[in-house]
């Protein structure tokens, strides 16, 4: 899986001394310059092979210099503790990718120790494992690595539930592979993290496991589905083996129940449908069949202002600052616990006013009004639950503090925030 399609570089012309054999070599790449600066977007490798090109060019026009502009290491950024020990359990081999071979990624102190600690922080700090080796590369990695952060970020959710003695955990780490499972604060319950899709899978199966365990043995009903069963004959038990199974409930799919998508991917009708009751993408690959419609709480406003002034990295244009509203409320049958009171939040959040800013803002309003934008469920925060939160779309929050702090200078954000709408067919 990538996680971005192309990055962004800035060079400054001041670093050179003969500014025309850098316009020669930028010739071949996508580039456009701003005041001395050329932002040049490209994929990983481009950039790669763009920045070995340049310090071979620095090195020979001026050696000395380039030994002391030469940055010495990569800063590193302070992450979320939930969200690392996620990505290091459940996504390793993503960040194994991002890394590659001649890179190390390390996290201080381990994200497994602050787990419970909502509020908790770590250091990721990106390290070369050759003492020769170009700063700049480290330095893509980082970048990398913070989209990739970012986008698992921005689509987790932590919950709670029971950790009942009757109940076969085991179980529920193999059903759900995409959740990671760990005790909880409290004793007698479990802690849960993971993509908010597979939270809601799973609350469902608790929930028909809870009321098919009130049913008598010779009741049938919703409630007596296949993905409640752990023992007993298979209603598919007539199933070759090579069959694949339903990726939602990982039981063989009866024939006269089969569906299959456009894009390939097979499910049990039953599964599906329920699946796109909550969001009409394939729980597989993600391809979207439809317009999405969130669950944001209803009665909200999203209010427009501009300034005069600049964003870091935009500064030849001024600024546009959403403000959004959310009143407190009662939680509908959309919601994680419905009947009960939810917390509303105001949040700002700021693009430039560049023309692309502006198409951003477009956008941004229409995934409003399709209620894209908040959500109800736990803080990542605080910890607390029953709150307006952040859905999956990404903001900046701040208008400083570069990516790790949701703020600017993050030159591949507005393309990012786009890739994001357009995945909800917002675009």
């Amino acid at each position: 899986m990538e996680f971005i399609t192309d990055m962004t570089v800035i060079i400054d012309e001041a670093y050179f001394e003969d500014p025309r054999r850098l316009v020669k070599i930028l010739q071949s790449y996508h580039c456009e310059k701003k005041a001395s600066c050329y932002k040049v977007r490209g994929t990983f490798d481009e950039l790669d092979n763009l920045s070995i090109r340049l310090l071979e060019v620095r090195d020979r026009s001026d050696p000395v210099a380039h030994r002391q502009t030469r940055p010495l290491r990569v800063k590193p950024v302070e992450v979320s503790g939930v969200v690392m020990d996620y990505i290091q359990q459940k996504r390793a081999e993503e960040l194994r990718k991002i890394q590659g071979s001649s890179f190390d990624i390390v996290t201080q102190p381990d994200p497994g120790t602050v787990h419970h600690d909502h509020r908790s922080t770590v250091q990721v700090t990106f390290r070369s494992r050759h003492a020769s080796s170009n700063p700049v590369r480290t330095d893509l990695v980082r970048q990398r690595f913070i989209t990739f952060y970012q986008r698992t970020a921005s689509d987790l959710q932590v919950t709670s539930i029971p950790a009942s003695p009757q109940r076969d955990h085991k179980d529920l780490r193999k059903r759900f592979p995409h959740l990671l499972f760990e005790p909880g604060r409290n004793r007698g319950e479990l802690t849960v993290t993971g993509p908010f899709i597979h939270i809601a899978k799973l609350k469902e199966f608790l929930s028909g496991n809870t009321a098919s365990s009130s049913k008598s043995p010779g009741d049938k009903g919703p409630a007596d589905s296949r993905s409640g069963r752990t023992s007993g004959p298979s209603s598919t038990r007539d199933k070759g083996p090579e069959e694949d199974p339903c990726p939602i409930c990982m039981e063989q799919i009866d024939a006269t129940e089969k569906e299959t998508l456009r894009c390939k991917h097979s499910f049990c009708k039953g599964c599906l449908k329920r699946a796109f009751d909550y969001k009409p993408v394939c729980p597989t690959c993600g391809e979207l069949y439809g317009a999405l419609t969130g669950t944001q709480p209803d009665g909200g406003k999203m209010k427009v202002t501009k300034n005069i002034s600049s964003l870091p990295g935009y500064e030849k244009y001024g600024t546009i600052t959403i403000h959004y509203n959310i009143p407190s409320g009662i939680q509908k049958e959309e919601h994680p616990n419905p009947g009960q009171p939810y917390e509303g939040a105001s949040r700002t959040a700021y693009l430039p006013d560049s023309s692309e800013g502006r198409r951003i803002l477009t956008l941004l309003r229409q995934a409003f009004n399709q209620k894209l934008i908040f959500t109800v469920g736990r803080s990542t925060t605080s910890g607390r639950n029953n709150m307006v939160t952040w859905n999956d779309i990404h903001h900046k929050t701040s208008t400083t503090g570069g990516p790790t702090h949701y703020g600017y200078p993050d030159p591949d954000y507005l393309s990012r925030v786009q890739d994001e709408l357009k995945v909800k067919g917002i675009e």
